[in-house]
């Protein structure tokens, strides 16, 4: 019992730092896969520059013109060396779909052109994606997400139906594979329609977002500096003020989440070094305790040899094994917590940081058992015999 109090500072400790540090890695790759994946050597030019401060936002979107879609149509007849470039725009609110007396209250309109078919991540499962016939002549057509055809078309083939969207008719040409859902929000309640079609019966002049995919990583950073020279060419900018647009790539996204969870991390940091101070000094008045009760054995060893370097190895090592088991059992701990949080959130625990935690727990039981070891080294043999047992 005493040596599982000893331990229950070091214990929390490293429970702490390692279950943080896994819902950190799960987040990550979570963010990396969910919200930052704009697709491969892919970045997107928006109105402004995505998570940046708010002070930021605020000036930005005051100052800044959206995209709109002569944009689109002089970079797509500007740029060189892109291997694919579209425009896409949400209708907001997300209007209501019915088809034959069920109906679905929101659902995602996107606006799209032809081309995002070789950029997005929407996948065909069954008939077709949006062509450029359907875009030159403003088809009434629609591209479906999974949830559609769970609630309209459960047992029956949905292709060239016709479900009604913000009261107007569109004949389903394909289905795409299933996304899943990001934070619990589903992704495949959409119905991707052909630019066009938006502009002539919604939105007129639509904020759009253009994405535009390099052929491969080395030329990313150069297209991004093409698209960043024309759009200032075109809007006149002025070569001592900033852009008055934003390039945003997938490391835009994964650099602004690493600076919030860099916070999240230095707050787990200086709770984890109180514990492990505690523990540590925990661990080092009950060695010293532990040295007064074994007074006389100590005395015994040295009056048949023993020397003070074994005696104070034999205190640090027992110090450290205590710490580094307290490690082990934190890591236990820390691997069943991380598992039960994957249930409802996402975590994964790296190998990192189980090394981190018992490296860690056992230098903090060595470095406070050096004191009580140098205490039992230093005794007198002859006075540490005299101590009664």
């Amino acid at each position: 019992m005493r040596s599982f109090l000893t331990l229950l500072g070091v214990v929390i400790a490293t429970t702490t730092l390692i279950v943080v540090m896994s819902i950190v890695n799960g987040m990550n790759v979570y963010i990396a896969t969910h919200i930052a994946n704009l697709g491969t050597n892919t970045f997107v030019l928006h109105q402004f520059k995505w998570a940046q401060g708010f002070d930021a936002f605020l000036k930005a979107r005051r100052r800044n013109k959206p995209i709109r879609i002569d944009d689109y149509e002089f970079l797509r007849e500007n740029v060189t060396d892109y291997q694919a470039i579209s425009a896409i725009v949400q209708l907001e609110p997300g209007p209501e779909a019915r088809y034959q007396g069920h109906t679905i209250d929101e659902v995602n309109m996107v606006g799209v052109t032809p081309s995002h078919m070789d950029i997005g991540r929407e996948k065909v499962q069954s008939g077709r994606y949006l062509s450029e016939q359907d875009y030159d002549h403003n088809a009434h057509v629609g591209f479906i997400g999974q949830d559609l055809v769970d609630k309209f078309f459960p047992s029956t083939d949905p292709l060239s139906k016709e479900i009604i969207v913000s009261g107007q008719a569109f004949r389903i040409i394909g289905v795409a594979e299933r996304v899943g859902t990001t934070f619990g929000v589903s992704q495949d309640n959409f119905v991707m329609i052909p630019l066009s079609t938006l502009r002539s019966n919604f939105v007129a002049r639509p904020e759009l977002l253009v994405f535009i995919k390099a052929p491969d990583s080395k030329h990313m950073l150069e297209l991004e500096d093409e698209v960043r020279a024309l759009m200032r060419a075109r809007r006149h900018t002025p070569y001592s003020e900033d852009d008055n647009f934003g390039i945003n790539a997938s490391d835009t996204l994964m650099e602004a989440w690493k600076n919030l969870t860099g916070t999240i991390f230095a707050v787990t940091i200086g709770i984890v070094a109180v514990f492990m101070v505690v523990g540590g000094i925990v661990i080092m008045n009950i060695m010293l305790a532990s040295v007064t009760e074994r007074t006389h054995e100590i005395g015994i060893r040295k009056s048949v040899g023993a020397r003070r370097s074994d005696i104070l190895w034999q205190f640090v090592i027992e110090a450290g094994v205590m710490s580094a088991t307290g490690g082990i059992l934190g890591v236990l701990l820390a691997v069943l917590i991380a598992r039960l949080v994957a249930i409802v959130f996402t975590a994964s625990v790296p190998l990192s940081a189980v090394i981190i935690g018992i490296t860690l727990s056992t230098a903090v039981g060595l470095f406070f058992g050096i004191y009580p070891a140098s205490q039992a080294a230093r005794l007198d043999p002859i006075e540490a015999l005299r101590t009664e047992q």
